[in-house]
């Protein structure tokens, strides 16, 4: 009896299976029948049948470009987005174009511009680099763009350092390596086939006023990028102050719909920058408000190097003795005389050397985390194993990270910081984060801190977002959609 049952419903199962194959074959008759085929293409590519979604808008599109301007434009966009499903990224762009274009006259601004971040994407539009040249090295991240409350933000694809080497007195001396390391990003970059326009370098304060304080160091510093960027042909940003570093520190390490709430803050190797940004109107230019305190982890190694302290033992103790006295003496006053905003923000981001060492070192769990949060134990503990125990600290206890993955991003973290900071710099960076976050606290009453990754290369990123985001509200006001 089953066996009969069996044999009796086997040619209508085939005739189920055989009516999609019918119906690719046939072309539109109607519009009704058009957009059938339209919502079925729809259901094949999420079922990974684009090939056959393609042939199936392939029948509906003479009746939709005669008959409806709008199903047509979907159409398009449905076909654009097929084509990339099987990796045809030309025949993609060149229908998602179209889609974008019927959108635009017809006056469906929401759907063209989804339409075309989708097309940015396909043709890696969406895809920028940033050189952030420093006093103590260079670095470089390619960084891929994506629209979140109404402003790009990034999201860093790759990032790297290139140290300058030891520090030298005369600047002229140290700009060969400058040139070099520079030329060595450049060359990074250029594998991810970036156009210049979406290249950006930026000069930090230091490294300006360091060649900028001799005139025949400035002009060494032209020649030496004029050689090496004859046609100028990739922005370079040689003007920032501190106070504009700060703002773009700040652009590049909060998101914009935390900027209400959050402010930042950079423990750099120069200088301890803070700052927010205030836009209660959404249309209204924003208002950036931010301090400098010259003071980060290599001006403090060379303060106490000063004092001719050459053994470890009496450079933590003499270490200790000037970060409390800086503390107290102007730290404080400086907090208390800073922009009221800093008081009124309980979160703050914080990003800089001393706090990425904190976090690779004490979290390494924690290593494929965008923002992690940290608190005053954190520090008093990164702190206590500078000064005591210094090997232990650079060997966290990895056993509990089972992914090959994440540990493999561990200890790339863990070999850069071992490459960047030498113990010097571990102490100074663990005693001054310390009496930061604890002036914090005590004047502003601040309880949560968050550490930013890649908030080293804030500058850039604040300067690549702020440019794009122009170029972007710029163009919408005009009418227009934002291709570049």
């Amino acid at each position: 009896m089953n066996q009969v049952t069996r044999i009796r419903f086997r040619p209508w199962l085939f005739l189920l299976l055989a009516l999609p194959i019918s119906v690719l074959a046939q072309p539109a008759r109607s519009l009704t029948q058009a957009v059938h085929f339209l919502k079925l293409a729809g259901t094949l590519r999420a079922v990974d049948k684009s090939e056959e979604s393609i042939k199936l808008i392939g029948r509906a599109l003479p009746v939709l470009r005669a008959q409806s301007p709008y199903w047509s434009a979907v159409a398009y966009e449905v076909l654009g987005l097929a084509y990339n499903d099987i990796h045809k990224p030309d025949d993609a762009v060149q229908c998602l174009e179209i889609a974008r274009s019927r959108y635009g006259k017809l006056k469906y601004v929401a759907s063209g511009w989804a339409v075309n971040e989708v097309v940015r994407d396909i043709a890696g539009k969406n895809l920028y680099a940033g050189i952030q040249l420093g006093v103590d090295g260079v670095r470089v991240a390619i960084i891929k763009t994506r629209y979140e409350s109404d402003f790009y933000e990034k999201d860093i694809q790759s990032s790297f350092y290139i140290p300058n080497g030891e520090p030298v007195a005369d600047a002229s001396a140290r700009l060969p390596m400058t040139r070099n390391a520079l030329a060595l990003g450049l060359d990074s970059i250029r594998r991810y086939n970036i156009p210049n326009e979406r290249v950006f370098i930026v000069f930090s304060n230091g490294l300006r006023e360091r060649y900028s304080s001799s005139p025949d160091g400035r002009l060494l510093l032209e020649k030496q990028l004029a050689q090496l960027i004859p046609d100028n042909s990739v922005r370079i940003d040689t003007t920032l102050t501190a106070r504009r570093e700060a703002e773009l520190f700040t652009i590049g390490a909060v998101p914009r719909k935390s900027w209400a709430t959050t402010s930042a803050l950079n423990i750099g190797v120069d200088a301890t920058t803070a700052g927010y940004i205030d836009q209660a109107n959404p249309i209204a230019p924003r208002q950036f408000y931010g301090t400098t305190f010259s003071t980060g982890i290599n001006t403090l190694v060379e303060r106490v190097t000063e004092q001719k302290m050459t053994g470890m033992v009496a450079f933590r103790r003499e270490a200790d003795k000037l970060v409390q006295s800086i503390r107290d003496s102007t730290l404080v006053p400086w907090l208390r005389q800073a922009p009221p905003g800093l008081r009124t923000r309980r979160v703050v981001a914080v990003g800089g050397e001393a706090v990425n060492a904190l976090v690779a070192c004490l979290h390494p769990e924690k290593a494929g985390s965008t923002a992690v949060p940290i608190t005053t134990s954190d520090v008093s503990r990164f702190r206590q194993l500078a000064l005591t125990n210094y090997a232990q600290l650079l060997q966290p206890d990895l056993s509990a990270i089972a992914d090959p993955a994440l540990k493999m991003k561990v200890d790339q973290q863990l070999r850069t910081i071992r490459e960047t900071m030498n113990e010097r710099q571990m102490v100074a960076a663990s005693l001054w984060l310390d009496a930061v976050v604890k002036a914090y606290t005590v004047e502003y009453g601040v309880r949560q801190f968050v550490f930013i990754r890649d908030a080293n290369i804030g500058w850039v990123t604040g300067k690549f977002l702020e440019a794009i985001n122009y170029e972007y509200e710029s163009t919408i006001a005009k009418g227009e959609f934002y291709t570049r």
